[in-house]
């Protein structure tokens, strides 16, 4: 009678092996991973590097990943100087070559002092651009701040575009 008490207790207090992942259309993650950097380059020079706290894939009918603890990435120019750092809360991917970042995303141009903030972006790999159709702001280098209703730049950051901006406009005095 002990043995089958003590076997109840064991049982009723062992922890479900899932409990702190997180759950895609009903299935728990494949594979996940902890503190991960990954280094993107092009014949040994780094295009890019992303770092997480917690990477997970799902084998599902397609393959699926995300970030659910939030993603760093940062761009770095053809001479290996860094060129822009986004920051978000939560990233995925929406298929093999297309991703997006959301909840709290901000992207600093380093070179031109720039900022982004934004609540969600993505990255099209295929044809190289990031964009968002969601409201941005910006705040640019002298302490001007632009909002837009969205924003298409380049993959490294280095040009982009503010759509319908307005805010504090920074003008040349005549």
């Amino acid at each position: 009678m002990a043995l089958c008490l003590m076997m109840f207790f064991v049982c009723c207090n062992h922890k479900d092996k899932n409990s702190g992942l997180l759950e895609y259309k009903g299935k728990f993650p494949d594979e996940s991973a902890e503190n991960i950097t990954l280094t993107v380059s092009d014949s040994g020079i780094v295009s890019f590097i992303v770092k997480a706290p917690l990477f997970n894939t799902y084998r599902t009918d397609s393959a699926y990943m995300d970030y659910p603890e939030g993603i760093t990435a940062i761009s770095f120019t053809e001479n290996g100087q860094q060129q822009a750092i986004l920051t978000a809360k939560y990233a995925c991917n929406i298929n093999n070559s297309t991703y997006k970042a959301s909840n709290n995303v901000v992207i600093v141009d380093i070179i031109k002092g720039d900022t982004l903030e934004t609540e969600e972006i993505i990255w099209d790999q295929h044809q190289r651009k990031i964009y968002s159709n969601v409201l941005v702001k910006q705040t640019k280098a002298d302490g001007s701040v632009n909002y837009g209703d969205g924003f298409e730049a380049d993959e490294r950051f280095t040009k982009y575009t503010i759509f319908h901006p307005h805010g504090e406009m920074v003008g040349l005095d005549f």
